[in-house]
Formats: structure tokens, sequence, C-alpha cells
């Protein structure tokens, strides 16, 4: 990106729970192998074109499903798991920028990515709006949001589990069931390209595209 980039990055709104989640992350990953394969994840970084971010990287378990030619960038709450993503780098012999920072705080310029990926990250971040708003502000215009989220079911038995085990994920693990993060791409004026859900209605894979300048402004 050339010119005089600026910053209009949101400060984190709830500093005591961002700190709770970094805790658990830190001690997962002192000890989490890697990991296994998960399909729904490979299709979707494969989706991914030119300067990338993927958003609540982790221990770097997605690292090789990216094409060869994306230049990743990945940002990451725990400063543990960001070790464990370089040491998974290396061992797969790949360029890729991974530093610690926020989601709802990201520390670069406006319209800085092509790309940014979601993979499983949205439901630990204590106010997934701002998150969102923030991927948004460094996609440039004709970019692409791609994310994969555990999301809230349709069905309303299922909905009624969801509701019943929330409250002792979130406990363990800050893990948010509840969530509608379509509705939030809607409101930053993003264009749904691709859109599907699968077990019984909690996983949800997304394709939006940011419009152009104009057409945002009008959108939102």
């Amino acid at each position: 990106m050339t010119g005089s980039a600026t910053y209009r990055c949101a400060m984190p709104a709830d500093d005591s729970e961002t700190d709770r989640i970094r805790g658990i992350y830190d001690r997962r990953s002192v000890s989490a192998r890697p990991g296994g394969r998960d399909a729904a994840c490979e299709w979707l970084c494969s989706q991914a074109d030119g300067e990338t971010l993927e958003i609540g990287i982790g221990r770097g378990r997605t690292l090789g499903f990216y094409p060869r030619n994306v230049r990743l960038t990945g940002i990451e709450l725990s400063g543990v798991a960001v070790d464990r993503a370089q040491g998974r780098a290396l061992e797969l012999g790949l360029d890729v920028t991974l530093r610690q920072g926020d989601a709802a705080a990201l520390p670069y310029p406006d319209e800085h990515f092509d790309t940014v990926v979601f993979c499983y990250a949205l439901c630990t971040v204590p106010d997934d709006r701002t998150a969102v708003a923030e991927a948004v502000r460094v996609l440039r215009p004709g970019g692409r949001l791609l994310l994969i989220e555990h999301v809230r079911s349709p069905n309303r038995i299922v909905r009624a589990i969801e509701r019943l085990v929330e409250p002792i994920e979130l406990r363990r693990m800050g893990d948010h069931l509840m969530r509608e993060p379509l509705n939030h791409v809607l409101a930053e004026g993003l264009e749904v390209q691709r859109l599907e859900r699968t077990w019984f209605g909690i996983v949800e894979r997304l394709v939006a595209l940011k419009p152009e300048s104009e057409e945002l402004a009008q959108a939102v």
C-alpha cells in the first residue's frame, strides 16, 4: 500500500475479559498439540489472495492451508501461541509475519489487506462486533472477508442445548456459542458471496466482499 496510511483502530472495550481470554490461551498453548486437519478451514484459507491477515491465528494450525502466493500476516492475542505459530512456520518453511495483538484494535492502516480471515476466532473475542468492524476497516475495497465460526443454530432443540452449554464454555474457554457474525458483516455493508451452515446450523462458513468505497458509503 502506498501513500500516507492512517489508523482509526478502536480501543478494546473490556480489558479484564480480554486479559482472561489471553490467560486461557497462554495456558492452552504451552502444552496443546497441533490441531488436526479441518476440511472447512482448509477450503476457507484456500480462498485467500494477495496480502492476507488471519485474525486469531492461534498456534498456526492453518499456516499450511494457504496458497503459496499469499503474503500472510497473522495476529493473535496470546503471546505463547504466537511463539508456537512461529515455530510451526519455521517447520513448514513459510515466510509469514506473526505478531501479538487484539482483534478489537488491529495495529494496521485502513485498507491494508486484500483478504481478512477469521477461523473459529470470533467466538472467543469479547467484543465480536468491534472485531468485525476492525476487519472491514483494514480490508481494501474489492477485498474479501473469509469466516468460519460456531454460531447460534436455527434449530430450536439444538439452540436450547447451546444455551445450556454456553455458560460452561464461557468460563472454561471463553467460547460464545450463540453469536451471529453474519449480522455484523451485513451491518458493515459487505456483500455476502457465499453462506453455508453445517452441523445442524451451528457452524457457519461465509465469504463476503467489501464494495468499492462509494458503494460502501451508501450501504452504511
